[in-house]
Parts: structure tokens; C-alpha cells; sequence
């Protein structure tokens, strides 16, 4: 269920350290969380083994329960138990960027940014959120962590940019905004920021000295709406010798601009777009600039700090000749009227006219501008449009790189761009190493159907075909389906013939295509079959003793053909063919027709939909009209009988599903639940209970005997077109317009109808929640320090906002939360009142008489239990969870706090919600004169505790190293083992 809750919309992958070999994978989702994957080295190697494709316990790659061995289902039930890291916080606004800080020092930091410009920081390590920060006043577009360091000081910072043009630098120490750039002519797309590592010189990960520390350059590029790539440089943060490295510190700077990097002339690109992504090359040495709507990438390489004052030494060089001429031509020319609307003579006068701080740029003769450190070494051109690209993390032979590219068409392509030679000038281009473009649809998917057996799947699209392995979820063809001149079809309806070796198409164009699976080869056509788009067909099953198969189709010609299959004449006589064998005429045109599923031939039926928003009923051995099925107020899109042809279920574009005996065509039930048009609908096996789809991309169960529904499946993130249900009903596959697949499956566990109607409650409070103003950590402990504090005038600085506040938010976990810590602080009061009365009535009859305890505290004492409770709440959600006490039990909480310090049990928990709740109800604790004798016991107690546990963890700390040194001392020494004395490492 946590991962069918919406669309991934970003995601980043963590590096690896030697303290934690795990690799974490952040995603961003539109339903406004964040989720943290972790894989471990096994599980990374399963994925990438080379085994074989058909068993998908071996290789890793897909967790199904279609395996039949008997450990798989211990492995399948251990996956499902990896649950991910959920952190909420952004509300029900999507999440933009999740960035990892990929800096030294910094383990386990997380930063996400959603379309409501607020950017949050968490800790992966310990589950919680730390601050999150405002400031940006449309979408974040961009996220970017930094470490610039001085020769004395250093800053742990972080870049966002914005749609709202604005690009600020944030200090995260301090948690405000230090910078805010500005300049950039319309919304900031993207940027990336890194440490520039010029060819030759010591790359990112391997410098590891102070000096080469010091010298590191940040360089930070922009991309705006207005198609500039605008740079911006950080070098040192400590006072400089020169006037403008002084000036720059009197105003406190981070970043000053240094330019903008721009092609060749002769170099042809859409220029007017916006740039759509960054890129920085892992080792610092390239940077790739991506516009929207666009099919190239341009690369640039970074000079060496010689080439770079070359360059800049040369075009100081030409600058002074250009200023020489235009200044003879003017002493020439003082004499001569110009008018107003005369062109400018001097390239000095056209500078005058540009940005200030182009001026400044050019004024400056020290500044090394971004052109003088960049060079434009080539690009990288697709075969469709970029929706976005990566650096491969390895160099090639001969100092060349590897992109790989995501393309419109949901495929992936791999270039390579070799290092151009430094006697040319010419630009180089990249070369298609390989491609992906196999395991994904380029467009909406149409039609999905499944094999006799459930082990193959067809899914079609526009104009393409392709056939899949349902146990291990790969491709095995790929089919263009195309006329016979050569012509793309869009292709709607597809099943497959029986045997399971040929596959039937129905197009928009009218035309039936046979397609062998086993070569990928269509080995058949039959054009112009209709003289409209085929919107759907249907196989009949064999009768017994009857060898002939048969198809129909509906068109939207008002016309439902029947085609008998039979084998073709020559060499294709392993090929079958499709021969017109009856033609039934409707009024309207035919949105969808069915066969029964009965085997005999004088009770087999046909149903057939058409635009009317009738279903009208004929048999099949004589097309003699039997029944007509009304009562959907718009056209009926698909409907489908039970096993027994009993009942007919049908939805369509009124949003209704609607239930029809078929002995008298009268309606059982209609059913509502969907909130847009219902496209598919499917019955499972022997069942009276059916699959729908919908445009509103969700799929639900229903039970056709009780008229109910059961479960809600989400995960798609547009509309919904098909539905194929297994024999056995173990799976279903669903396919939309969002281009995938997928594929839900059985499980164990025991579905509750009443449960599952508290879930879609719980859901809908939560978007009404959302809707709202959330109420934030922040405010509540602003309102607090107002509270407490006399005399405050309402235009005080303590009005505004402030630029940080918490990274958590209210949600109805947090509140269930809240009221089990509730309900067990009173439990763990009448226990103890019980305790007491019970141990007075003991003293005063001298009984022996023992007391049962309550059994809703599993045995334990009180304040364990209250433990026990406080413990079971995620970290992100425990500072939400508090705000929920009233202050009645909020004094009985720390009461039980102040037992469990006593005992020293759970010290680092109680201390934390110690100082939180401390915080919170500052004003009311100090107003509470009986609290202040329990607060200076619980201040000793916090402070003892944790004294000792800092005391132990150094003693650990110091014991491991000792254990570590002695170990990397006798580790190249020769062990003799005749020897048995042992030695005291201490």
C-alpha cells in the first residue's frame, strides 16, 4: 500500500561510506512524501546477476508471488516487510527535489523541496525531521548543498533557486538566508554547484589536504527561463588582500557573478528556450546544459588555472585594442552631429547599455570571467526530445565520458562523447552507445490481455506491440505494427488466439493484424477489415469437439463482424488467417461486444454495447435478438459476464456500474464509487467479484453478490484504459495512459470492509487537512514566547515570520499518536491509584492476598508502559503527536518521565520529550507554581543521565580504538599458533 500512494516525481541516490555500506535511494512523490529505500550489498549484487531472466527469485530483479518453490514465499513475505523511511512533511503539496549531501563530514542528510517553496532538511539516520526553511515564494526548481572553506573559517550552506526568480543561500548552521541572488530575467529552472576540478588537477574525491582544501572552487551554474547558463564563483571566505575581495567581504557575499557561459556562433540551438536541467560531472571536470524542448545537450569542459589566465590575459589584450580604435575614431569624428536615433559607433558605447552587472564584470580587469574557465567541448545529440540526463560516474580510455539520457519516449539512450584534441577547434559529437527503449510503452498504453496460461502478457499502444514474461516482468518483443506499406498503426484492441502463439490486433485504422510471438513478425493482415477504428474484439471459447476458432469485432462503422481463423495456403501454412464469416448491422456505432463464456453452441450469446448507451444481447448461431440492457444515461465502454451467465456487469462514461440479470435483462444494483468515466471491466474466474478501471486512474474490487466494494487499489497517475485478470485470479495487470504496467497480486492477508472504510475516511481527512493552513512547531512556540512575554507592542520584530521553523506536520498519524499517549498516561494512572489503594488495604488488614494487574498493560509496570508507548511513536511524527496533550496530561507525562530517569530507562527519549514539552507550554509551566519543585528534579535527573551516557559512550569510543590500533599493529605479523599463551590487549 506505501507504494501505490501516488507518482515518484524525483529521486537521488546516497554514496556509499566504509560506516554504512547501504545504499539509500530518496524519492519524492506528488502526495507531498518523501520515502527512503535501503538495499544492501546482497541485494545490490542479486540485481545485478546474470541469471537467468525466467526465475525471479535468483536474480532479484522482481519479488512475484507466482513462484511455486517453497522458499520463495519466505523471501517474498521478508521483502514486503522493508518497509521504506516515510517522512512527511510538505503537506499535500508534491515534492519537487530530494538532494543528498554528498559533502565530507556529513552523514545521512537529506533535503527536499516541494511546489510550495518550502525546501525541509532531515536526518536519515535518526528518522526526524530538523528544520525547514522559508523564504521562496513560487516552486523550488533546484537544490544544491555547499561547503566552501577559508583558511580559517568554513560554511555548511545550501543553494535553492526558484520559479520566483530568485536564487538564495542559505546557511544552515545558522538556519537563515545569507544571500539572495537576483538578476535572472524570469523563473530559475535549475542549478547545480560544485568543486571545480580542471583536467590534471586533483580530482574531488581524492583531495584530501588542507592546501588543496583551501583552494577548492565552488562554482555554482544557473539556468533561467530567458535561455542563460549565469555562473557564479565562491572562493575563499576570509578577507582578502585585493579591493574587490574586500568589498566583496564588507557586504557579505558568498557568491559573486562571473558570467555566462554561451556556444560558439557557429553553433546552432534553440537559444529562446529556458534550460531545463544541470549537470556537473562527478569528478568536476564537465558541466552539461540541457534546454527544454530540446534534442541536444551542451557540454562544457573546465580549463586548467593556466589555459584560464591565458584566455582572460587575451581578451584583456583585445579589449584594449578594441577601446584604442574607437577612441581614435572618436577624436576623428568630434565634429560630426549625431541625432538620436543614430546606431552606436563604439563597442564601449554598446556596453553602457547592458546589465550593471556586466559592467561590473567588464570593468573589472582582475575577474576571471566564466568563458575564460569554461570551454564548449561538443554535444550530445538524441534521437527524441531530453526529458533529462546524468554523467556515468566513470571517465573512458582517452579521457572521454558516457550520459546517459532520458527520453519523451520513455526510453533511455547511452552517449559517448570522446575528449576533443587540442589541435582542432572543431566541436566534438557524441556517439549512441546503446539504448534502452524495450521495457517501456513511448505513449499511452491501450489494451492489455493475458495468455490462456498467465504467462505472457500483450500490451499495445500507439504503434507499438509488445509481449512480456509476467513471472519476470521482462520484455520479450518489441513490435512496430505498421500496414503494408509501410504505415504506422494506432493500435486499440489486442488478444490472444488460442494455442498462445499468435497475437490479433485491432486498429484505429480498421485493419486486423496477426502477429507470430515466438519471431515478432506480423504474418498477417487483413486491411480495411472495417471502414472505422476497431474499439474492441473478443475471442469464443472452443466447444467440445469443435475445432474451428472464431473472432468478433466492433467498429465504429455501427457494424460487428464475425471472422472464422484458419490456416493459410503455401509456405505460411504454420500461420493462421482470418476469413469473413457473418456481418451483424447495428444503428450505432459499437463501443464494445462480448461472447459468453457458456461452451454450448445454442446457449452461447453476444453483447454488444454500441453509442446509444444500450447493451443489446443476440445469440450467437443465429444473431436472433434476445435481450436489450438499458438504463446508463451515456455510452456504455465495457462491461462482462460472470463464468455461469448469470449476471452482466457494465460501466460506462455516467461514472456507474450497473448489474444485470441475464435470464430477464432486469437491473440487480447500481454501484457508484468512480469519478470518472469507467474504461474496462473484468470478472474473476468462478466468482461473482470484478475489476473496473476508470479515467480518475484507479482500479477497484467489487463484490457482485453483495453489492459491495472492496478494496481501492492507487498507484496509477493517469486515467486507467485496461484490465486483465489471471485464470486463477492470483493477479491482475492494469494499463493506463501513463505508460506502465502494472501488476497487482493476491496476498494473505484478511480483507475487513469496515477497515477499509475507515481508511478512505481517514484519507479524506487528511486532504481536508491539507487543504487547510498547517500547524506548524514553529508557530506554536512563537505563540508561546507572545504569551509569555508582557508588554509586547503588536508592529514588534517578533511579528515576523521567521525565515526557519520545524520540519514537521500535522497528519492523522500524528494524532492517533497523540491519543494512544493519552489514553496510556490514563491507564498507567488508574494503575497506579490501584496499586496504592491496594498496598494501603494490605497494610491496614495484614493480608496476603495478591492483586491481578490490568492486563491492557501487558504486564508491566506503569511507567514502563508509558515507555513502551512513547517508544512505538516515529521519531518524525513524536513532536506533532506532543502538541496534541492537554496540559493536564502533559504534567502527568513528565511525572512518569521523572520515574523513568530515576530508574534510567530510556534517558535519551524522555530527554528529548522532556526539553520539547518544556518548550512548548513554557507560559502555562511558569504560571503553574506546583510544577516548579517536579521541573528542578527533572532538570538534575536529565542532566545526570545524560552526563553518564556521554561518560559510556566515550569509554566505548576510546576502548574500540585502542582495540583497532593493536589490531592494525599485528595485523602483517606472523600468528604462530603452536603458541597458546594469550596476551592482555589491556
Amino acid at each position: 500500500r506505501a507504494l501505490n500512494s501516488g507518482q515518484i516525481v524525483c529521486l537521488d541516490v546516497s554514496e556509499t561510506n566504509d560506516r554504512d555500506n547501504d545504499v539509500k535511494v530518496a524519492t519524492g512523490w506528488v502526495d507531498g512524501s518523501v520515502r527512503v529505500f535501503s538495499l544492501d550489498p546482497k541485494e545490490m549484487a542479486r540485481f545485478t546477476s546474470s541469471g537467468s531472466s525466467d526465475d525471479a527469485s535468483q536474480n532479484g530483479l522482481v519479488h512475484s508471488l507466482l513462484q511455486g518453490n517453497s522458499n520463495f514465499l519466505g523471501i517474498s513475505e521478508e521483502f514486503a516487510c522493508k518497509e521504506p523511511l516515510l517522512l512527511n512533511g510538505h503537506g499535500s503539496s508534491p515534492v519537487q527535489f530530494v538532494v543528498f549531501d554528498k559533502n565530507k563530514g556529513s552523514v545521512g542528510r537529506l533535503a527536499s523541496a516541494g511546489s510550495d517553496g518550502v525546501v525541509i532538511l532531515w536526518d536519515v539516520v535518526a528518522e526526524t525531521g530538523l528544520f525547514r526553511l522559508l523564504g521562496h515564494r513560487g516552486p523550488v526548481t533546484g537544490i544544491s548543498f555547499i561547503c566552501p572553506t577559508g583558511s580559517s573559517t568554513s560554511m555548511d550552506g545550501l543553494v535553492t533557486s526558484g520559479a520566483d526568480g530568485l536564487v538564495k543561500v542559505w546557511d544552515l548552521n545558522g538556519q537563515c538566508c545569507v544571500q539572495t541572488l537576483t538578476g535572472h530575467r524570469g523563473s530559475v529552472g535549475c542549478l547545480d554547484c560544485s568543486i571545480l576540478c580542471p583536467p590534471g588537477e586533483a580530482s574531488i574525491n581524492t583531495s584530501s589536504s588542507d592546501d588543496t582544501d583551501n583552494k577548492k572552487k565552488w562554482r555554482l551554474v544557473t539556468g533561467c527561463e530567458d535561455g542563460q547558463v549565469r555562473v557564479w564563483s565562491v572562493e575563499d571566505l576570509d578577507t582578502g588582500n585585493t579591493s574587490e575581495e574586500k568589498e566583496l567581504t564588507d557586504n557579505d557575499e558568498v557568491f559573486r557573478y562571473v558570467g555566462s557561459l554561451q556556444p560558439p556562433a557557429n553553433f546552432s540551438s534553440s537559444s529562446n528556450e529556458g534550460i531545463a536541467s544541470i549537470h556537473f560531472h562527478h569528478n568536476g571536470q564537465y558541466v552539461g546544459v540541457c534546454r527544454a524542448n530540446d534534442r541536444m545537450i551542451e557540454v562544457y569542459a573546465a580549463r586548467s588555472e593556466a589555459e584560464a589566465q591565458k584566455k582572460r590575459r587575451r581578451r584583456l589584450r583585445r579589449r584594449r585594442e578594441k577601446q584604442s580604435v574607437a577612441a581614435n575614431a572618436a577624436e576623428k569624428g568630434k565634429g560630426k552631429k549625431r541625432g538620436l536615433l543614430d546606431d552606436p559607433e563604439s563597442d564601449e558605447e554598446q556596453d553602457k547599455a547592458g546589465s550593471k552587472e556586466e559592467q561590473l564584470a567588464e570593468t573589472s580587469p582582475d575577474m576571471v570571467k566564466a568563458m575564460d574557465e569554461f570551454e564548449f567541448c561538443g554535444t550530445i545529440r538524441a534521437s527524441h526530445k531530453i526529458r533529462g540526463f546524468a554523467f556515468a560516474p566513470v571517465l573512458e580510455r582517452g579521457g572521454g565520458i558516457r550520459v546517459v539520457v532520458a527520453l519523451a519516449t520513455n526510453a533511455l539512450e547511452v552517449h559517448s562523447l570522446p575528449k576533443p584534441s587540442k589541435n582542432t577547434q572543431i566541436a566534438v559529437t557524441s556517439e549512441k552507445v546503446s539504448a534502452l527503449d524495450m521495457y517501456g510503452h513511448p505513449t499511452g498504453i491501450r489494451s492489455v490481455s493475458l495468455s490462456s496460461e498467465d504467462s505472457m502478457a500483450c500490451t499495445v499502444s500507439k504503434n507499438v506491440v509488445k509481449i512480456w514474461n509476467v513471472s519476470s516482468r521482462s520484455c520479450l518483443r518489441s513490435i512496430a505494427a505498421a500496414s503494408g506499406d509501410n504505415i504506422s498503426c494506432y493500435c486499440l484492441c489486442a488478444a490472444f488466439l488460442p494455442g498462445n502463439m499468435h497475437v490479433v490486433l485491432g486498429t484505429r485504422e480498421g485493419h486486423l493484424m496477426l502477429i507470430d510471438v515466438a519471431s515478432g513478425d506480423i504474418v498477417y493482415r487483413e486491411e480495411n477489415a472495417h471502414d472505422g477504428a476497431i474499439w474492441s474484439l473478443d475471442i469464443r471459447q472452443p466447444s467440445p469437439g469443435q475445432e474451428t476458432m472464431s473472432l468478433v469485432t466492433g467498429s465504429a462503422d455501427k457494424t460487428v463482424k464475425f471472422f472464422e481463423v484458419e490456416s493459410q495456403e503455401g509456405e505460411n501454412s504454420r500461420h493462421p488467417m482470418l476469413v469473413h464469416a457473418r456481418t451483424l448491422q447495428m444503428s450505432d456505432d459499437v463501443m464494445c461486444v462480448r461472447f459468453s463464456h457458456s461452451t454450448d453452441p445454442t446457449k452461447r450469446l453476444v453483447f454488444v454495447a454500441s453509442l446509444d448507451s444500450t447493451i443489446k444481447v443476440f445469440f450467437d448461431d443465429s444473431l436472433k435478438f434476445f435481450l436489450s440492457l438499458y438504463g446508463h444515461k451515456l455510452p456504455v465502454l465495457s462491461f462482462d459476464s460472470s463464468d455461469d451467465d448469470t449476471i452482466l456487469a457494465s460501466g460506462g462514461a455516467d461514472k456507474s456500474i450497473k448489474i444485470f440479470g441475464l435470464d430477464f435483462g432486469d437491473t440487480h444494483r447500481t454501484l457508484y464509487g468512480h469519478k470518472d468515466s469507467i474504461t474496462d471491466l473484468r470478472f474473476v474466474k468462478r466468482t461473482h467479484n470484478f475489476f473496473t478501471c476508470s479515467k480518475d486512474s484507479t482500479v477497484r474490487f467489487w463484490d457482485g453478490d453483495r453489492f459491495q466494494q472492496i478494496l481501492l487499489l492507487n498507484g496509477h497517475a493517469s486515467e486507467v484504459c485496461s484490465l486483465a485478470v489471471s485464470r486463477t485470479g492470483a493477479f491482475v495487470l492494469s494499463g493506463g495512459m501513463d505508460r506502465q504496467v502494472r501488476v497487482w497480486e493476491r496476498t494473505k492477508d484478511i480483507v475487513f470492509l469496515d477497515e477499509e472504510r475507515e481508511r478512505e475516511l481517514e484519507e479524506v481527512f487528511d486532504k481536508v487537512d491539507g487543504s487547510k493552513r498547517d500547524e506548524n512547531t514553529s508557530d506554536v512556540l512563537l505563540q508561546a514566547q507572545k504569551d509569555g512575554d508582557e508588554g509586547l507592542d503588536a508592529d514588534d520584530e517578533t511579528d515576523e515570520k521567521p525565515q526557519s521553523e520545524a520540519a514537521v506536520k500535522q497528519s492523522i498519524l500524528s494524532v492517533s499518536a497523540g491519543d494512544r499517549i493519552m489514553e496510556a498516561v490514563e491507564l498507567a494512572d488508574e494503575e497506579s491509584k490501584e496499586i496504592a489503594a491496594f498496598k494501603k488495604l494490605q497494610e491496614d488488614k495484614s493480608g496476603d492476598n495478591r492483586r491481578a494487574p490490568n492486563p491492557m498493560l501487558f504486564g508491566m509496570d506503569p511507567s514502563q508502559y508509558v515507555l513502551w508507548v512513547l517508544r512505538s511513536v516515529k521519531s518524525v511524527d513524536l513532536e506533532q503527536s506532543l502538541l496534541v496533550l492537554p496540559l493536564k496530561h502533559v504534567e502527568r507525562l513528565m511525572h512518569y518521565l521523572i520515574l523513568l530517569l530515576r530508574a534510567g530507562k530510556g534517558v535519551e527519549l524522555c530527554a528529548k520529550i522532556s526539553v520539547f514539552l518544556i518548550k512548548a507550554h513554557q507560559a502555562q509551566i511558569v504560571a503553574n507554581r506546583t510544577m516548579m519543585a517536579p521541573l528542578r528534579e527533572l532538570q538534575t535527573l536529565v542532566r545526570m543521565r545524560t552526563t553518564e551516557i556521554r561518560d559510556t559512550a566515550g569509554f566505548n569510543i576510546a576502548a574500540m580504538r585502542v582495540i583497532a590500533r593493536i589490531a592494525n599493529e599485528k595485523k602483517n605479523e606472523r600468528i604462530n599458533y603452536e603458541e597458546k599463551s594469550m596476551t592482555d590487549i589491556w
